[in-house]
């Protein structure tokens, strides 16, 4: 894998997670807080597509290497909810 592959991966991480916390309506950091949901989204959310015996439906070949964007979003917006349950203020 290329330097410009792995920018390309991050970049398409990043962005599917910054549309899983525009979703949930939850974001709490910047870019690199949205590039690790990406990864995170991508590896529970393809896990979960395998346990449900669910057809990989988006995915994007980059450097021999498929990343989901489908469930990547799907699993980012998954534990970004999860984060906001476990982080939301505590009212007065």
């Amino acid at each position: 894998m290329t330097v410009i592959e792995f920018l390309i991966l991050l970049l398409v991480a990043g962005v599917c997670g910054s549309l899983a916390q525009s979703l949930v309506g939850y974001s709490h950091g910047g870019c690199l807080v949205s590039i690790v949901l990406g990864f995170v989204g991508a590896v529970l959310g393809t896990w979960l597509a395998r346990e449900a015996e669910l057809p990989e439906l988006f995915a994007i070949q980059i450097g021999g290497r498929t990343f989901p964007v489908i469930w990547s979003i799907i699993g980012a917006t998954l534990f970004a909810a999860l984060l906001a349950l476990i982080r939301r203020p505590r009212g007065k």
